[in-house]
């Protein structure tokens, strides 16, 4: 049933303006607004929906990954752009650049207006 449809991903922001912003000006990213949702085009054919949800809670998971060639280039740039990335500690501790350096792909955290959780992935 399923196997032919174009699914995509989607996730709540409390403010679009905001999310627009971010998603379009710091990640330059392609921004479309569909009745008063956000449609993110990052590339390979895929869409993500951002819809506002006034009660809005952030997840508290990974809710977009972005895979990148260089994860420490990723978090320069974006770090220039006023991105802040998480700090964590135990078993995903990050480095001082918020970048996980343990097993698996090299990773780095950080978060859209709304809250929600992103990533830079080396791939």
């Amino acid at each position: 049933m399923f196997q032919k449809s174009k699914a995509f991903s989607g996730f709540s922001a409390n403010d679009m303006p905001a999310a627009k912003e971010f998603y379009g000006g710091t990640l330059g990213l392609d921004v479309a607004e569909t009745n008063g949702m956000l449609e993110l085009h990052p590339g390979g054919g895929g869409v993500v929906m951002i819809y506002p949800k006034p009660n809005h809670t952030p997840a508290t998971f990974t809710v977009l990954n972005f895979p990148v060639d260089d994860v420490e280039r990723a978090v320069d740039e974006l770090t220039a752009k006023g991105v802040q990335f998480e700090h964590y500690k135990g078993e995903y501790a990050t480095d001082e650049k918020g970048i996980f350096r343990g097993e698996g792909p090299l990773i780095a955290w950080f978060q859209d207006p709304a809250g929600n959780i992103l990533s830079v992935i080396q791939a």
